[in-house]
């Protein structure tokens, strides 16, 4: 009897007990948690503390390349050192070569945050996975992923992109082998292994997208200005003492 599918929502920026039991509810079997300017360290522990027999945690880093005003995310897995955000693309990549980290494509062409057909193009040997959908690519959004997918033929993916926990499980990537380690769901991201992607069709999902891209409009406007003006200096800038000046040479603060 073969394996049933395998379900990750591969990208969720909350983490919690709450956000564990929906996600057994909603079927998922691993989630890929990749918090905003958390250090991969801490990461790690968090995923660590929720993962068990049931639920798979997969530590990432969402790397965000460029300035505020010219940003390109870039979801990184199976990272074994930690990388800051606000380097240059070409350094976060260069860095991810060197780690053997296996590198996802994120909202593609969405807004002025993701890489686009240039950038997928100038790193397709790097680019394991282009992200075929989420929650938050509404309308032109959404048809440009998946054309995107199409054009590259590249190998799809799909999450909810979670920044609120009710999100959590409304889009899944399924594959047909069973992982029982995060190593595992690394390494079927990493490899050509048959996926599908999947989501939750109903009047409640389109809510949840309209409550999603609500909340990107907070993150960019007083959540932003919080983090720049009030905290100071991220955990996740090159200047901080866990990266040891190894980037100064590709920063861009």
């Amino acid at each position: 009897m073969g394996v049933a599918e395998f379900r990750v929502d591969a990208h969720v920026k909350v983490l919690d007990e709450d956000v564990v039991e929906r996600a057994k509810r909603r079927g998922l079997d691993a989630l890929v948690y990749a918090p905003h300017f958390e250090q991969l360290p801490s990461i790690r522990e968090t995923a660590r503390r929720y993962s068990d027999d049931d639920l798979v945690v997969v530590p990432a880093r969402e790397v965000f390349t460029g300035d505020w005003r010219n940003r390109r995310h870039v979801l990184a897995l199976g990272l074994s050192e930690p990388v800051p955000d606000f380097v240059t693309l070409e350094g976060a990549m260069a860095e991810f070569d060197r780690q053997d980290a296996t590198v996802l494509v994120p909202h593609p062409t969405f807004l002025n945050v993701s890489l686009g057909y240039e950038e997928i193009q100038r790193y397709s040997d790097q680019v394991a996975a282009v992200e075929a959908y989420n929650p938050k690519l509404l309308g032109g959004w959404a048809d440009r992923a998946k054309q995107l997918v199409a054009d590259f033929d590249a190998a799809p993916f799909g999450s909810s992109y979670a920044h609120v926990p009710g999100s959590v499980g409304e889009v899944w990537t399924a594959f047909d082998r069973d992982c029982s380690t995060a190593a595992e769901v690394v390494a079927a991201f990493a490899t050509d292994a048959p996926r599908r992607v999947g989501r939750r069709s109903s009047v409640p999902h389109r809510a949840r997208k309209l409550v999603e891209f609500a909340h990107l409009g907070f993150e960019n406007t007083w959540a932003k200005a919080d983090r720049i003006f009030l905290q100071g200096t991220e955990p996740t800038h090159p200047e901080h003492l866990l990266y040891d000046g190894r980037f100064d040479d590709v920063a861009v603060y």
